[in-house]
């Protein structure tokens, strides 16, 4: 069987450093209310020059260098945002331009949070068919330029950064091994941003209903990663690393006690970048990845949940 096998992993994020002693002097916050509810001590914000695509670039080119290919030889390019440099063209046509590539398919998906998982199962679906051959999926997001830095409830827990795998199509038992996406639109009203180009003409501010998303979050989380299991017929609690969406510690732990996983299986990275959406996972396995953590051979499962409302899992054996 062909799948999507993972060659290479990338990451890039801003050169500013914004910890909580830093909005406690522009907000009515502290750090130990911010680290108590969502175990955030810092994020990176991007400043003058640092957007989407320049961040997707450099970690897209660090994800070449680790697969040791060109960027002449991708075919395909998905990056998942929700904070693209423009209306259109999307961030990927930007990003194949800024890598110097002049052929192929380049298209965004916007998924929020779930947005990388979203791109990696349509990436894995192209190669899969034999469409693709080359990918890279990136996630790269800088929710600092839609957050009202006056809101307490929200500013404290965004940053911006990007993260980016090479994936190629391969026979073999490595690679993507399953996946599982959902959306339920009627609760779009917890997690949205209240702009948009046809609806208002305005980039527009996020807005999070943070108790009822937490309510929605660990069930539904669970759920995905039981049925991407089960693809496969493994336990989850056989897996070796469980990579998920950065966006609290206490949803992380709540997850993981869910599913009978060890507090040791877990990569979290949230202390040090807080939620970077789409970017978060990829930002999670690269720090994983480059540690020596993560190894080849091992059973990877990945997920998250994001405005929409969005979810789901993917398996991947590194």
């Amino acid at each position: 069987m062909i799948r999507a096998a993972l060659r290479g992993v990338g990451s890039a994020l801003p050169k500013r450093v914004v910890t909580n002693q830093d909005l406690e002097k522009t907000v009515d916050t502290t750090d130990a209310w911010i680290v108590e509810r969502t175990g955030i001590k810092q994020r990176h914000i991007a400043g003058d020059g640092e957007t989407t695509v320049s961040l997707g670039s450099e970690a897209a080119r660090k994800a070449l260098v680790d697969a040791g290919m060109d960027a002449s030889e991708i075919d395909l390019i998905i990056v998942a945002t929700a904070t693209p440099d423009a209306t259109f063209p999307a961030s990927a046509a930007l990003i194949q331009r800024e890598l110097g590539i002049r052929t192929g398919t380049a298209f965004d998906v916007a998924a929020v949070c779930s947005g990388f998982l979203y791109a990696l199962t349509v990436a894995s679906s192209l190669m899969e068919t034999g469409q693709q051959k080359k990918a890279l999926v990136i996630g790269s997001e800088t929710f600092s330029r839609i957050i009202d830095w006056t809101d307490r409830r929200t500013c404290v827990l965004f940053g911006d950064g990007a993260g980016a795998f090479v994936l190629e199509a391969e026979e073999g038992d490595t690679g993507i091994l399953s996946s599982t996406t959902h959306c339920d639109g009627s609760l779009s009203h917890i997690l949205y941003v209240d702009g948009g180009p046809s609806g208002t003409g305005t980039v527009g501010h996020l807005r999070m209903d943070g108790p009822k998303v937490f309510k929605e979050a660990i069930a539904r989380i669970s759920g995905a990663v039981e049925t991407c299991a089960e693809k496969v017929g493994i336990a989850v609690p056989d897996i070796d690393w469980f990579v998920p969406h950065q966006a609290n510690q206490r949803i992380l732990q709540g997850v993981a006690k869910r599913l009978k996983l060890n507090e040791d299986q877990v990569v979290s990275t949230v202390a040090e970048h807080a939620n970077t959406s789409a970017a978060s996972i990829p930002l999670a396995f690269d720090k994983a990845w480059k540690d020596g953590r993560i190894c080849k051979g091992d059973l990877c499962m990945l997920e998250g949940m994001g405005g929409g409302l969005t979810w789901g899992a993917v398996l991947i054996k590194v």
